[in-house]
């Protein structure tokens, strides 16, 4: 069988797998990443050296660890996190730290938009809309506060473009990679035209950015310098993929869009894959899917499962501890803190906005808690995160459904959080539908896997291809009471939570003027 060689450059690590052409994990490398540096609060910066270099580490040792030779390899595919921005010379050498994409720096005093473009946007008033995204453009911040660097800049490059450079030495990207503050035509799946707005209020030349291929085409070979630092042939080809997010769609089998898949990581999305250009938010665009042609309806919601992770970091010491003493996952131990807790937590209620969003929610939300009452406990607050974030996807999901006119009939579900079989009881509980775990955790290295074996010819198609290479692993029914005590929390309670707290929400950003206009 031809095995395919997957890589896959996540926020908390390196994995270098390799799957045969019927989508088995083989063998598994990971390499644990520190996230970013904070030179300033609210910084997320990396080197992008740093990330080539765990990357090169994780394919050593997986020639040596693992069964396979990598004279064996086919192709190569790569999937990485979105929106992770490298500035090179002409050489190709990044000019300053990555812009990691959970940096919250903001350029404040950017002239609006003018034009025809600026008086449109006005007259639907989505001027603020547009002010979010100079803000957050890091190009704009890179030209306003280092010119120097700017001046220099050959081109800008996400995370994929990067490594892919150091692999192949042709400054190319996916197009199923291009989810971030770019000049990107998400419609037609290209670098904007000449007369669209983001030109104007970004410092983007054309020239500045890289050469698009749609997944499954060829990215190039491997160089003799990268088959050197990585072990892998030269020669080798390069298959492109897509974004993490859009590889674990893929890799989860959501390629229905009655089938709807849900990725509980460092930002939880709700997807749905979709062969029609429809924008899940007004003005918010469905991104590039890992299907050539095609796009994922996405709703985020950002730094989901942050909150899990901190709590278990300021309240789980117990937990882990005492599953490090048993030799088990410390997940088993806090599905039993969710079990000791009723459906719905009590009346305990939260709503997961910890960073404000430009459309859903808008620029001034907040995270919020209700119901609190001297009966809960810690789990109380551990199972009401979880099903918070839940009702958010729900919600999201529910959008999504509006904008298609196609009902969802089924989850898959992706992402740390999905390996808790307490987590996705509560998914599909909340929401009303049988949810499922892949068989593999590591879908977004199997959706790379599996457009490599499109491109590679192993599959004719996509149907074939999700076919023989994804599988079910558990599936978990939602319970009709259960659902029932959801589905009025969610409808008389949570739905109200937002609209009837964003008074308050405007109040304090006006007050404390956090976060900024």
């Amino acid at each position: 069988m031809a095995v395919i060689l997957a890589l896959d450059n996540g926020t908390q690590s390196v994995r270098a797998m390799l799957f045969d052409e019927r989508g088995t994990l083989i063998h598994k490398v990971k390499v644990p990443l520190t996230p970013y540096r904070s030179p300033h609060p609210g910084w997320a910066e990396n080197d992008p050296e740093y990330y080539w270099n765990q990357l090169c580490t994780a394919t050593q040792r997986l020639w040596r660890e693992g069964p396979i030779a990598p004279q064996a390899i086919a192709a190569v595919a790569l999937t990485t996190q979105r929106n992770t921005v490298v500035a090179v010379d002409e050489a190709g050498h990044p000019l300053r730290p990555a812009i990691v994409w959970l940096d919250q720096r903001r350029t404040e005093g950017l002239p609006p938009l003018r034009g025809p473009w600026g008086a449109l946007f006005r007259l639907l008033g989505l001027s603020e809309t547009i002010a979010y995204f100079q803000a957050e453009a890091e190009t704009n911040w890179i030209a306003t506060h280092q010119p120097e660097v700017w001046r220099r800049t050959h081109k800008v490059l996400f995370l994929s473009g990067y490594l892919t450079f150091r692999l192949v030495g042709r400054f190319a990207d996916s197009v199923g990679s291009q989810v971030g503050y770019v000049p990107f035509d998400y419609k037609r799946l290209r670098w904007a035209s000449r007369h669209d707005w983001k030109w104007q209020v970004l410092p983007i030349r054309r020239e500045q950015l890289p050469e698009l291929v749609p997944p499954t085409a060829l990215l190039g070979e491997i160089t003799a310098e990268a088959a050197e630092a990585t072990g892998i042939p030269r020669g080798t080809p390069m298959i492109a993929a897509a974004a993490d997010k859009a590889c674990e769609v893929l890799g989860s089998g959501a390629l229905a869009p009655e089938i709807a898949s849900l990725s509980y990581g460092t930002t939880a999305t709700v997807n749905v894959t979709s062969r029609r250009y429809r924008e899940p938010i007004p003005l918010v665009p469905p991104y590039p899917s890992a299907v050539p042609g095609a796009y994922n309806l996405e709703v985020q919601v950002y730094r989901g499962y942050w909150l899990v992770s901190w709590f278990k970091q300021e309240f789980g010491a117990q937990e882990v501890a005492e599953a490090a003493r048993r030799g088990i996952a410390p997940e088993a131990l806090f599905d039993e803190l969710v079990a000791a807790v009723p459906p719905g937590s009590l009346g305990l209620t939260l709503q997961p906005y910890w960073s404000p969003g430009v459309r859903l929610p808008g620029p001034e939300a907040k995270g919020a808690i209700i119901g609190f009452g001297d009966v809960h406990t810690r789990a109380h607050f551990y199972r009401a995160i979880i099903e918070g974030v839940a009702y958010a996807l729900r919600e999201g999901l529910e959008r999504i459904e509006r904008r298609t006119h196609i009902p969802v009939r089924e989850l898959r579900v992706s992402g740390g959080g999905s390996q808790s079989d307490a987590a996705l009881q509560i998914t599909a509980d909340i929401f009303g539908l049988v949810t499922r775990r892949p068989h593999t955790y590591e879908t977004a290295g199997l959706g790379a896997a599996i457009d490599a074996a499109v491109g590679l010819g192993l599959h004719p198609d996509f149907e074939h291809a999700v076919a023989a290479m994804t599988r079910i692993g558990e599936s978990f029914q939602p319970d009709p009471h259960r659902h029932a005590i959801y589905d009025a929390l969610y409808r008389r309670v949570y739905r109200q939570m937002y609209r009837r707290l964003k008074p308050l929400y405007e109040e304090i950003r006006e007050i404390t003027g956090y976060p900024p206009s």
